[in-house]
């Protein structure tokens, strides 16, 4: 589906967990890039309706890209470059109440 522009640049391989799965990005890809290029979709169904959502703007804007990094939810992964080792959730209905302080 996505397919990176040739660089001259080489860019090391980081893995990171996404629900348990390993996947394999470039270092320097944001996230929702390296969600799609392992063909994660979609990202998030909304609370009220279960609606699937996957990133849409890519900048920042649209919040639908957003998942759980590290154990810290509502992340937007648009905004968030991959780094090695990074646990990644795929979250389901409302924020959890106890990290909403």
């Amino acid at each position: 589906m996505f397919r990176p522009i040739a660089s001259t640049l080489e860019r090391r391989a980081v893995t990171l967990q996404v629900q348990g799965r390993p996947i394999t990005a470039r270092e320097g890809d944001t996230l929702a890039i390296a969600l799609l290029n392992a063909g994660v979709t979609p990202f998030r169904q909304t609370p009220v309706s279960a609606q699937p959502r996957a990133p849409m703007c890519l900048m920042g804007v649209c919040f639908d890209c957003l998942v759980e990094v590290d154990g810290r939810q509502n992340v937007q992964s648009c905004m968030v470059e991959v780094s090695d080792g990074m646990q990644v959730r795929l979250p389901t209905g409302a924020r959890r109440a106890e990290d909403a302080a």
